[in-house]
């Protein structure tokens, strides 16, 4: 089963940009579609993007976050990143990386079944 750890949180000013890692350990990175979610102090834990299995070609964007923020994966490293601009306060946030071994992906985290520990993003007016 994969492991998956976040990093590249921190605070920036609003309008900055930050650039977040998901390094995963273990077998199947292929497989699996990959997300980001987040949740912020007092809300429920949001879907930011995701990118479904190599050969499924699916991906998507929050609509708060469209234009702003791009994931990609780079798969001979077993890695994802979601570089994201023109941050606003409204996207401070814990991000959280997770896996979905179905391939499928979506922005539903009840499909998602490995979680990293999360990276705090916070940004400032």
């Amino acid at each position: 089963q994969l492991q998956l750890v976040e990093s590249g949180g921190g605070t920036v000013q609003s309008g900055g940009s930050l650039r977040l890692s998901c390094a995963a350990d273990g077998f199947g990175w292929d497989f699996n579609a990959v997300a980001w979610f987040r949740q912020a102090p007092g809300k429920r834990r949001e879907g930011v993007s995701w990118i479904s299995s190599v050969g499924r070609s699916a991906n998507d964007y929050a609509d708060s976050v469209k234009g702003r923020f791009t994931f990609y994966r780079d798969n001979a490293k077993n890695a994802g990143y979601l570089v994201m601009n023109n941050l606003t306060p409204d996207d401070t946030a814990v991000y959280y990386c997770a896996a979905d071994a179905s391939g499928r992906g979506g922005f539903d985290e009840r499909e998602y079944d490995v979680w990293g520990q999360g990276t705090q993003v916070t940004v400032s007016s």
